[in-house]
């Protein structure tokens, strides 16, 4: 199971007003050689209470750095203080690189890939497109990148730098919902209509091999659903979604007043790191809170499901999830859960991390 590992800050780059892109140096480099789209979780205590926060790695694998886009957010903890009192020379502490946000890439490929990006969703994206130029020299990719207004657009420089110096492999279309364009497609929200029109006027649909769609929730849930309608299977459609309604916490499942169900309860045997762990648990709890409230370590970042780093696999027992985004059909049908979003439904539940 990872663990945390110290990464120095090498370098602070401001890439737009409220983000930054912050340069890494591991102590242990082996354990963070990542893959394009992963993503690495931090924790940092914040009035002696531990918080942990997910952030895109945004380098390519051939770059030969190890970089994370952290772009402030109203309310936020962790990315007001990477903002605004970070300073190179200081330490985070991280855990190895997670996540399953890229497809496998071949020298001799010849594949059109899609990336949909949303605000910060690009940090991801970029570097997938960065690798896939570096390792697929065949293959092109095509961008559609949404944010409210010119200023707002991350690694802006970036992205033009990589059209100019990939003109017939690139093509970049940003859509921006509070400033009109010279086109009117590229303004306003990304909604099914929308989808459809750059769909049949600057996207070949039938031609993508791959469509990548990290942002919002819900903008990204609609994306896909056009993507499926013009024949892209689930397969085709790789996901990182962002939280919306409590951005680093699960919502509470609604229990009703009358019922008995809070006080059920569930045996539960855990195995994290080699050792096997017992408890009982309410059965209105999820297995990762439980854990949580049992003195477990548990893996975990973002608590909503949005990301994988609680992932573990049910042995036993039956349990139902709230959501499911972060996991591929796959592995839901081999066992696989999100113990964020778990809750238990027999009498006992086995699961083990360690798979």
């Amino acid at each position: 199971m990872p663990r945390f590992h110290p990464l120095s800050v090498t370098d602070i780059k401001k890439t737009i007003r409220d983000a930054v892109v912050v340069t890494l140096k591991p102590e242990t480099p082996a354990a963070f050689d990542f893959i394009q789209g992963q993503y690495l979780t931090f924790r940092r205590a914040f009035d002696g209470a531990e918080l942990r926060r997910s952030y895109s790695i945004c380098a390519g694998r051939d770059d030969g750095v190890l970089q994370v886009g952290i772009k402030k957010v109203a309310g936020g903890a962790f990315s007001t203080w990477a903002n605004e009192d970070l300073k190179v020379g200081d330490t985070l502490e991280a855990m190895p690189p997670m996540g399953a946000f890229f497809t496998e890439l071949t020298s001799d490929a010849r594949k059109h890939y899609l990336g949909f990006a949303g605000g910060s969703g690009i940090t991801p994206v970029l570097s997938i497109l960065r690798t896939v130029l570096a390792r697929e020299p065949l293959s092109r990719f095509t961008l559609v990148y949404a944010n409210r207004a010119i200023n707002t657009i991350m690694f802006r420089d970036e992205l033009e730098d990589l059209k100019n110096r990939f003109l017939d492999r690139v093509t970049i279309v940003h859509i921006l919902e509070q400033e009109a364009q010279d086109i009117d497609l590229f303004t306003g929200r990304v909604d099914a209509e929308k989808c459809a029109l750059l769909f049949k006027h600057w996207i070949p649909i039938a031609a993508i091999a791959t469509a990548f769609i990290c942002g919002p929730e819900p903008r990204m849930l609609t994306i896909a659903a056009a993507l499926r309608a013009e024949g892209l299977s689930d397969a085709q459609i790789k996901f990182e979604l962002f939280a919306s309604a409590q951005p680093g916490r699960a919502a509470q499942r609604a229990v009703d007043g009358d019922s008995d169900r809070g006080r059920e309860m569930t045996a539960v045997k855990l195995t994290l790191d080699g050792e096997s762990r017992r408890f009982t648990m309410p059965r209105d709890t999820t297995l990762l809170e439980a854990a949580l409230a049992n003195a477990i370590d548990a893996p975990f970042a973002c608590k909503a499901g949005v990301c994988s780093t609680c992932r573990a696999k049910v042995l036993d027992g039956r349990v139902e999830m709230a959501a499911t985004h972060a996991l591929e059909d796959y592995e839901v049908e081999h066992g696989y859960v999100l113990t964020s979003q778990c809750y238990p439904l027999t009498d006992s539940v086995t699961f083990d991390y360690d798979q």
